[in-house]
């Protein structure tokens, strides 16, 4: 199955909601290239040597990061063909008027740490530590650079709770509405 007529598609949440293990089931099932706007602002950190939470408070201070960011993503977007998932992309395609379906997937800060501890091989404290941090650093730097709260979900054509529901059942989902707009 392809994503017939829809040629971009968004997938955004906050870490461990599940937006990879999604992105990575719809991709195979659309034929959609996937590609992961976290793991370049994670090697743009890693590119000049600092944490990822380093590299967000250096964000809140240096607007041409997330400019940066924004670019590559539009570009690929524009291009077409593609799945993008990042804590922004729905917002980001939405703002540069690419027509895309915009998916967010959410669920309870308890269900997500524990995903995160167990993918970063943190302890749940330090996993819950490091995560309220990084989140309310891009709370705060998204409103102040965007104008935008990544807690408003309103631009969003599907909004799921992944704590609810399986990444197959997330997967499904996601295609019906692609089927739906194709």
């Amino acid at each position: 199955m392809t994503a017939k007529g829809c040629s971009v598609v968004t997938l955004s949440g906050p870490p461990g909601s599940g937006t990879t293990t999604a992105a990575r089931l719809v991709a195979a099932l659309t034929g959609l290239r996937y590609v992961n706007t976290g793991a370049i602002f994670r090697e743009m950190a890693k590119e000049r040597g600092l944490t990822l939470n380093d590299f967000g408070k250096l964000a809140n201070e240096t607007p041409a990061i997330d400019r940066e960011l924004d670019d590559r993503q539009v570009a690929i977007a524009r291009a077409g063909g593609i799945l993008l998932e990042g804590r922004l992309a729905g917002f980001v395609v939405n703002r540069a008027g690419i027509p895309a379906v915009k998916v967010c997937l959410v669920a309870p800060l308890e269900v997500r740490m524990q995903r995160v501890s167990g993918r970063d091989g943190h302890d749940l404290g330090e996993a819950m530590r490091l995560s309220a941090e990084r989140e309310a650093d891009e709370r705060t730097r998204f409103i102040e650079f965007y104008g935008f709260d990544l807690n408003d979900t309103s631009i969003y054509d599907l909004v799921l709770d992944s704590s609810l529901h399986s990444p197959e059942a997330i997967c499904r989902q996601i295609v019906e509405l692609l089927r739906s707009r194709g």
